[in-house]
């Protein structure tokens, strides 16, 4: 989970979504957090809502680093992104830091094949905004979850940001500068995700500075 800009992870979708990714990836890696304080918060937040003996799924998990963060509060991680050179950098980054209990793997919450509820919580962070199947990529999440279990996630709404944002994001896609990026607001997001069969338990906004356009929801699985 990076803050970096209004991307924080991969797209689900077509191949060129993820050709996108593979080919800023490196730079990406590079780029710094732009809400340390709002990180953090969020970072907190999250780990405080789980246990030492849970099984954890991140989609959309960029180059790996909220993953490596949460690794020594949880059993296992199971991260995933559509990027393969994101997931490579994620892989480099975990053996440098020695987390064996972390397996980085290029997949999606609709595309895995797990059975039934394995893991005790789902994690997504500034990806949702990036998913044009998001019906189907929260029916995932969805099954992925024990009953009970978890879903934790914090996207930007574009809606609730500047207009000329919602006019340049189409502008630069158009010229291959910008991926996949759809427009909503917070009240939208949480009815999509109640829709998919989760109980709201909490809506935040973490941000330190300036207008937080970035909603951070916990969800139960119904």
């Amino acid at each position: 989970m990076q803050e970096n800009g209004t991307r924080g992870n991969s797209l689900f979708g077509a191949t060129n979504e993820a050709r996108f990714w593979d080919r800023i990836a490196r730079k990406y890696a590079k780029d710094p957090i732009a809400d340390i304080a709002g990180y953090e918060q969020t970072l907190d937040r999250t780990r405080k809502l789980l246990d030492s003996n849970d099984t954890v799924f991140e989609f959309g998990c960029g180059t790996g680093t909220t993953a490596l963060r949460l690794a020594p509060f949880v059993a296992r991680i199971v991260a995933t992104d559509i990027s393969g050179e994101m997931i490579a950098i994620a892989r480099e980054k975990r053996e440098a830091e020695g987390h064996a209990h972390i397996d980085f793997q290029v997949a999606t919450p609709d595309s895995v094949s797990w059975p039934e509820g394995p893991f005790d919580a789902v994690l997504s962070f500034n990806v949702l905004h990036l998913v044009a199947a998001r019906k189907a990529a929260l029916h995932g999440v969805h099954r992925l979850l024990k009953p009970g279990g978890l879903f934790i996630t914090k996207t930007p709404c574009l809606k609730e940001m500047n207009l000329l944002v919602h006019i340049g994001i189409p502008v630069m896609r158009l010229f291959g500068k910008a991926p996949y990026v759809s427009v909503f607001d917070a009240d939208e997001l949480e009815r999509e995700i109640a829709d998919a069969g989760f109980e709201i338990v909490a809506r935040e906004r973490h941000a330190s500075r300036g207008k937080d356009t970035r909603p951070f929801f916990v969800a139960r699985k119904s």
